[in-house]
């Protein structure tokens, strides 16, 4: 996974150049449905990748890599929120919706069938930036999620900075203890009862030191009528305690998809500007 050029930048450059010209134009997607082979998970993965338009006419794009939330799949995002379609032309950016399988996006300690972390970052990324016209590095690769997603793209995304430099979270489930009987979490890591320290290992709100340490760019929020308000509003705490820069937003919203649709225009906004720094600076390179 090399650096980027900057002919490669360049392009890039004016790629967005072309997008001001066309604004008004009408924008579309490739839109892929793809199946990744590995031996993490019990059968293979199925997720659905968005390319821009201009990819037809070459070039490379950053990547941003959204994951749902429990009882959903990778299809959540497509069928949710068609907006992001769109969104994915005009930033120029590949749009990637895997299938968490209500896993949390751990590799369970218990159930050697879901290792999910472990199929993202070795078979589903790698397939990604093969397959698919990236930028592979990871100022050009961010990763979001809602509710078990926000949750699993901030696990991910600290415990992997050489694959993600941008990670966000919606209304992200970002401290587990306080719901030790809920959504399958106990299939995952074992009953709360007899395994403590496995749990408190496994919520990110206990994982500052690995979040200061990647340097990501991060965003999150939550709506104020949520049930995992109070667990945002800690972890935006503990972030200022440990001088960690973010962009936290706590917006009137509760648990549901009126609240994430809208919050995904934050996060790809945000993401496509700190894509756009990294362009500069490789070009100043």
């Amino acid at each position: 996974m090399g650096k980027v050029t900057k002919k490669a930048m360049i392009k890039r450059l004016l790629f967005y150049i072309l997008l001001l010209l066309t604004s008004f134009g009408v924008s579309a997607v490739r839109v892929d449905t793809v199946t990744v082979a590995t031996k993490h998970l019990a059968t293979p993965m199925k997720l659905i990748v968005y390319t821009p338009d201009a990819a037809s006419a070459g070039g490379c794009f950053p990547t941003v890599y959204m994951l749902h939330g429990f009882a959903g799949d990778y299809t959540n995002w497509s069928l949710k929120e068609p907006r992001l379609a769109g969104l994915a032309d005009s930033y120029g950016m590949i749009l990637v919706f895997p299938d968490g399988r209500d896993s949390w996006y751990w590799d369970s300690p218990v159930d050697k069938s879901m290792q999910m972390e472990s199929a993202i970052t070795c078979d589903v990324v790698p397939y990604i930036d093969r397959h698919f016209p990236t930028v592979a590095d990871r100022e050009h690769r961010a990763i979001t999620g809602l509710s078990m997603g926000g949750h699993g793209s901030l696990w991910l995304a600290s415990r992997h900075p050489d694959i993600w430099g941008n990670a966000g979270s919606m209304s992200g489930g970002v401290n587990i203890l306080p719901f030790p009987k809920s959504w399958r979490m106990s299939e995952r890591l074992g009953a709360y009862e007899t395994n403590k320290e496995v749990w408190k290992k496994h919520s990110v709100i206990n994982n500052i030191d690995a979040i200061k340490a990647a340097k990501l760019n991060i965003i999150f929020d939550c709506g104020a009528d949520d049930f995992f308000a109070g667990v945002n509003e800690d972890l935006h705490k503990r972030l200022l305690e440990a001088k960690i820069p973010h962009d936290y937003t706590s917006r009137p919203g509760n648990h549901s998809w009126d609240y994430w649709r809208n919050s995904a225009l934050y996060h790809l906004l945000f993401f496509n500007e700190a894509f756009r720094k990294a362009d500069a600076q490789d070009v100043r390179k």
